[in-house]
């Protein structure tokens, strides 16, 4: 029998959870003073029209064997036995490691598949390989892969994306928050690993009660919650580093910039200050020039700066910068703005990157680590910035720069994916399929009929959150909390360890992966080890008996109260950045003996191709590709919530009201939105929070290739219109943020959605 109101918690929030005749009741927590509307998603969990029910293998690798295959992503499929298919991938793994060595091994996870600490299945996969000698693995993220490899050249480490000032601080101090693309409520319901309490909103109210003023800079009016006493600057995308450019010249041409700060704590002030006058190109950055660039008056630029420098100032730049052609430069030029402002180390004052991006950023941070399941150490030297998995595949052997290194792509025969989903996260998804032909032989676990999914050969279906037993905490969040299990697995569904556990008994590692214990083995092992390591000050007196029986724990030591490089503004000599001065480099000379002319050794203006000529040509409007507010990233796409917004069945897309008259569309319409690199179908909505010359269109729809004669994706997935292409060659991150494109009526046949009834892929029930 199911059990009957049960806590879970899952990346956007705690909740209780009972099963009956009508399917899973999902109720938030009560004790979180603003729970999340996504939680309504959660009952789609046990759909079973869109859930892997069984293992499955795809019929022509079954019957011809492994290797490169053109029909891999549109082929059937045919159910197998559990033995068949772990007997299929264990030889599959064996033959790919002694024939080609473990870099042949490509080890695809992307975390965010589980709140918990033990079911998380990119710890539960490298764990596994690496126990098997090994593992091409990805580094960095898609989220701010641009941001983890400029930081550490210009202030040491990436401090800023992870110990950020609190709010407490922000909300006590700050007395002008300028938020470069904005704090998006939507993204702040979510945290990796869980929020207990969504504290953002509060936080923000908090500070408006102190007398904080926002401005807004962005071309979304609803990427901030703005009150009457807020601004909001409508710039045209991807121009961000112009104003920041723009506004370091005021500063600089009217004595407002901190001297002192910068000769104490910075390098490269002079050539960067040479750069904003023009010396070496002719061009000086001031407000004339940077006003035609960014759609912004050169009065309100020159206003913005003075306000700045009049007043207590956080500068905060969102991921979402970053995801663009260049995108190291808005970053690195949000930090030299705030050396001019000279605030950094002073309470609410400075910079910050990610604040709005998730519910942790700017919670109070832990003085210790949280419970892990243990990966081990990878032997294989080989890795890919996370965001060049399609040329991996198709350009096996080819030379690449990364970071001022060159590197060679590795020969990937077999792919092993288990968690996280490619055909969300990529872009050019059509250029993705065609890659994912390339290797010999790939690997999935999915609890639902992705396109991951339907690209793989062997399926294995895997448990929910709400199908087993978990600890879940997150680095930010105040409370632990035991996930019990709270049905039964859909199927023939198992946990990730289950099915891992079961090829490491088949390829001689059970011993080592396993240790030989089960599920509720490893929850009380992960949970002692790390009540053993944890400060005595700090350890809780419930052992795991105590921890589960009790549901949850409160977190002790929780530092509300920090201020982001406090310690070095105090004393640079006793404690100076990891950079090789020691100090903030607005100019970074191991950046200049790189040579890359994508990113100067200095903030800088280059044109994105995003920014040309908007309102022009054949794409005149550009498209902001962001983060979806009724679900996280593309998990439980099919669930209420995130059903809810679609129109006509598709992914919504908005246009300011201008822009839809001139195409004769209206509100509710299906229409057809292209780019260089592909179409699709999406849901109009008429909304005057978007700039003109501007569409708006999340991520997260379910890749629908099936009616290719009509669009690249049926169901809206901007995915198939952004470029496959880095922010430059020093992180070769996304750049999945911003697409120029156009946008009309569709008036043709309009195909069904196949996304979330794998009924309708024609997967077969029973093998030969």
């Amino acid at each position: 029998m199911p059990a009957e109101g049960l806590v879970n918690s899952s990346h956007w929030g705690v909740f209780t959870a009972s099963v009956d005749g009508d399917g899973l009741h999902v109720t938030p927590d009560s004790a979180d003073p603003d729970p999340s509307p996504l939680l309504e998603n959660i009952r789609a969990s046990l759909d079973t029209g869109a859930r892997i029910l069984h293992p499955y293998v795809r019929r022509r690798w079954l019957t011809d064997g492994p290797g490169a295959d053109s029909t891999r992503g549109d082929d059937e499929f045919v159910e197998v036995t559990w033995d068949h298919a772990l007997d299929l991938a264990a030889r599959e793994l064996e033959r790919t490691r002694s024939t080609f060595g473990n870099s042949a091994i490509f080890g695809g996870s992307y975390g965010w598949a589980s709140a918990g600490r033990f079911h998380h299945a990119q710890s539960q996969l490298h764990r596994f390989l690496n126990c098997l000698g090994g593992y091409t693995r990805s580094r960095h993220t898609y989220s701010h892969g641009a941001s983890e490899v400029l930081l550490p050249h210009v202030v040491g480490d990436v401090a800023p994306l992870y110990s950020p000032t609190t709010w407490k601080v922000m909300s006590e101090h700050t007395e002008l928050f300028v938020c470069f693309g904005g704090m998006p409520a939507k993204n702040s319901q979510v945290n990796g690993g869980g929020v207990s309490k969504h504290i953002v909103r509060g936080a923000i109210e908090a500070a408006r009660d102190n007398g904080a003023q926002f401005v807004l800079v962005g071309p979304l009016a609803d990427d901030l919650a703005l009150a009457p006493n807020d601004e909001w600057i409508a710039i045209t995308p991807a121009t961000d580093t112009a104003l920041m450019l723009a506004l370091c010249w005021v500063l600089l041409d009217e004595n407002l910039c901190n001297r002192d700060f910068l000769d104490r704590y910075c390098v490269g002030f002079e050539r960067f200050a040479e750069y904003l006058r023009g010396e070496p190109d002719g061009v000086v950055k001031d407000p004339r020039w940077a006003a035609p660039i960014c759609g912004v008056e050169p009065a309100t630029i020159t206003t913005l700066a003075r306000r700045m420098a009049a007043k207590r100032t956080m500068v905060t730049t969102s991921w979402s910068l970053q995801r663009a052609t260049y995108g190291e430069q808005p970053l690195w030029a949000s930090i030299a703005l705030a050396s001019f402002l000279g605030q950094i180390g002073l309470p609410g004052g400075g910079f910050g990157h990610g604040y709005g991006s998730t519910g942790g950023m700017g919670a109070a941070k832990l003085p210790y680590s949280l419970p892990t399941f243990f990966q081990g150490a990878n032997p294989v030297r080989e890795f890919i910035p996370v965001a060049r998995i399609a040329d991996m595949l198709l350009h096996p052997g080819e030379n690449y720069e990364f970071n001022g290194r060159t590197e060679v792509y590795p020969d990937t025969r077999l792919v092993y994916w288990a968690g996280g989903n490619p055909f969300h996260h990529h872009q050019d998804l059509v250029r993705l399929r065609r890659a994912f032909t390339r290797p010999e032989t790939v690997i999935v676990h999915e609890p639902f009929w992705t396109a991951t999914a339907r690209h793989a050969d062997i399926v294995f279906p895997v448990t929910t959150t709400v199908e087993r037993n978990d600890i879940g905490c997150g680095r930010y969040d105040p409370t632990m909390v035991a996930m019990r299990q709270v049905t039964e697995p859909v199927g023939e569904a198992r946990s990730d360890y289950d099915i891992l556990a079961q090829l490491s008994k088949r390829l001689g590692i059970h011993d080592e992966f396993t240790e030989n214990l089960d599920e509720w083995g490893w929850l009380e092992k992960i949970y002692e080890d790390w009540r053993t390591a944890t400060p005595a000050e700090h350890t809780p007196n419930e052992n795991f008996a105590e921890f589960w029986a009790k549901g949850r724990l409160d977190l002790s030591g929780r530092v509300t109260t920090s201020d982001l490089y406090q310690e070095f503004r105090s004393n640079p000599t006793a404690h100076p950045l990891r950079t090789p001065s020691g100090r903030i480099e607005i100019f970074s000379h191991t950046i200049d003996g790189f040579g890359y002319d994508d990113c100067p050794p200095h903030p800088a203006w280059l044109a994105p191709p995003e920014a040309d000529a908007l309102g022009s040509g054949e794409y005149p409007l550009c498209l902001i590709a962001n983060n979806p507010k009724t679900r996280l990233h593309s998990q439980l796409d099919h669930g209420a919530f995130s059903a809810a917004s679609k129109v006509q069945g598709r992914e919504p897309i908005r246009l300011h009201p201008d822009d839809a008259a001139s195409r004769s569309i209206t509100d509710g319409d299906l229409v057809l939105v292209r780019s260089e690199t592909g179409q699709l179908l999406a849901g109009a909505v008429i909304d005057d929070n978007v700039a003109p010359n501007i569409a708006q269109l999340s991520t997260g729809a379910w890749f629908d290739y099936s009616s290719p004669d009509i669009a690249a994706c049926i169901h809206g997935n901007p995915n198939v219109l952004t470029p496959d292409v880095g922010t430059s060659r020093l992180s070769q991150a996304s750049t999945g943020q911003l697409v120029r494109v156009e946008i009309e009526k569709y008036k043709g046949e309009v195909p069904a959605i196949t996304a979330h009834d794998h009924k309708q892929w024609n997967t077969p029930s029973s093998g030969p």
